[in-house]
């Protein structure tokens, strides 16, 4: 028995041993692999900046014609990074009135003037909110030991929106041209002086544009199986070319679609639904179908260090689309007067301002709107749209006098009512709703006001749904149940009696 014992006490012992080793080992590998992370300046500054998800404003490069010594494209490549990086965490700076990140991208000179403003600001309780949008720099100089630049930056769009007490007291967007000093310190590109050498308003130099569309006879198109994710895992030609056949025999000439921000990658287009969204305007080519791109669906940040990542995302998929022969128009949103009370109007409203602009800057071809949930809502920026759309889901008695109405506020532009229906759900979540009946009376009355007033329509929409996404309308069920029927189609493949009036020739 004492042997035994022995040998279980000399077993113990060695499993300690041994555990104890394990442990040092571990932790001594955990402090090395932590003090080789040096390498990544991502990860070893406080600010934990990644440009890449953060940053992007447009940069185009004057072709290099700089004295002193070559430049060689990884060394520009890292100047540039670290030099949008300055700027990116300055407008930090001035939003939060703290100094965190500036040490890292200004050297002790440059601080100083920073610092001083941040502090004038505090006491004021004034902050800043700004960002840029494009930049044209120019390298000037480059010395001959490589530590120093001299970048003249030209014509840097600036947008700014100024706070006092938490209150807008300036809304401004500004051209720009610098002049910039950088040093290479660390390893890293610093700037040791940045002056502003001319500035004015910048006004961007964006044409009317008034294509064909005051004929539109369109539906708003999703695949029944697949709503609110048309680019997914489950897309499919055939289907949608079985769908694109049968609107066009209904008599419609054009379709409404969503682009999805988040699922589409946001700043960085994600190829392969990019690919799935040009394939989608051959596929309406081929039946002769017009199509109107919406632009940043289920997107609701709006915050102005957000734009210039809304602007790359943009960016892409107008550059891919602009010459299609599909494609008819672009709507910027769909109803982004719904987040007025949540993210403020004036917030909105500056976002939109811009991205018509980014829009009609890339794309001078195709006409630019807005899908605004209301008739009411369609005064706003309607000086800078090529033409006017709302939505309709109220008593459409009042809808001509609707129509009449915002046609003599704004004479000029072509409107559109770009979504309208009526769900055809009476059920246990809605006893008293409509019928398919009703449905049809709904939709043969709404044409009838559409001929008598030439009023182009795009109507919601083809199928009754299966399934409709919680972040569409949420959980409860009657809404969900409402919204799975607007169709002409029911979930079972039947034409619903509203399918006689989808289109009045």
């Amino acid at each position: 028995m004492i042997g035994i014992n022995k040998n279980i006490l000399r077993a113990v012992l060695i499993l300690s041993y041994i555990a104890i080793t394990a442990l040092v080992v571990f932790g001594i590998s955990s402090l090395y692999s932590y003090l080789n992370t040096g390498a990544d300046r991502s990860a070893i500054l406080h600010t934990d900046i990644k440009k890449i998800d953060q940053y992007l404003p447009k940069i185009t490069w004057a072709p290099l014609n700089n004295e002193g010594r070559p430049m060689n494209e990884q060394t520009l490549n890292a100047i540039e990074n670290d030099y949008l990086d300055a700027w990116y965490v300055k407008h930090i700076a001035y939003k939060i009135n703290k100094t965190i990140g500036i040490d890292d991208y200004y050297t002790d000179s440059s601080r100083e003037n920073i610092f001083n403003i941040i502090e004038q600001n505090k006491t004021k309780n004034i902050t800043v909110e700004g960002t840029t949008l494009k930049h044209h720099p120019t390298l000037e100089f480059f010395s001959e030991d490589g530590q120093l630049v001299v970048i003249t930056d030209n014509d840097v769009v600036e947008y700014k929106r100024i706070y006092e007490n938490e209150n807008i007291i300036l809304e401004t967007t500004e051209k720009s041209t610098y002049k910039v000093i950088l040093l290479l310190e660390d390893g890293f590109w610093r700037i040791r002086h940045i002056i502003k050498q001319k500035t004015e308003v910048y006004n961007a130099d964006i044409n009317p544009v008034l294509n064909n569309i005051t004929s539109i006879k369109g539906i708003n198109y999703y695949p029944q199986a697949t709503p609110w994710n048309m680019f997914g895992d489950k897309f499919d030609p055939a289907i949608i070319t079985k769908d694109f056949k049968l609107i066009k025999e209904s008599g419609l000439n054009s379709i409404r679609i969503f682009v999805p921000y988040e699922a589409f990658g946001k700043a960085n287009i994600n190829i392969k639904k990019l690919k799935k969204l040009t394939q989608l305007l051959n596929l309406a080519e081929t039946q002769q179908l017009k199509v109107v791109v919406t632009l940043f669906d289920f997107y609701g940040d709006y915050s102005v260090l957000d734009w210039t990542l809304n602007q790359r995302h943009a960016e892409t998929i107008v550059s891919t689309l602009k010459n299609h022969n599909a494609l008819l128009a672009w709507d910027i949103k769909n109803e982004p007067n719904l987040d007025f009370e949540s993210r403020g109007q004036k917030h909105v409203i500056a976002w939109l301002d811009n991205m018509i602009d980014l829009v009609k800057s890339v794309d001078k071809k195709h006409p630019v709107t807005i899908g605004w949930s209301n008739a009411k809502s369609a005064k706003f920026l309607k000086n800078k749209l090529d033409f006017i759309t709302f939505h309709y889901y109220e008593d459409l008695d009042d809808l001509e006098a609707i129509y009449k109405g915002l046609k003599q506020d704004i004479p000029n532009k072509p409107i559109a009512i770009t979504e309208f229906g009526m769900s055809s759900y009476k059920g246990l979540w809605n006893p008293f709703g409509n019928s398919e009946k009703n449905q049809a009376e709904y939709h043969k009355q709404a044409q009838n006001i559409f001929s008598n007033n030439d009023i182009s329509f795009m109507s919601w929409t083809l199928y009754d749904f299966i399934e409709i996404p919680k972040e569409v309308v949420g959980r409860l069920p009657w809404r969900k149940r409402a919204q799975e029927h607007f169709g002409f189609i029911t979930q079972n493949g039947e034409t619903k009696p509203a399918f006689k009036y989808i289109s009045k020739e």
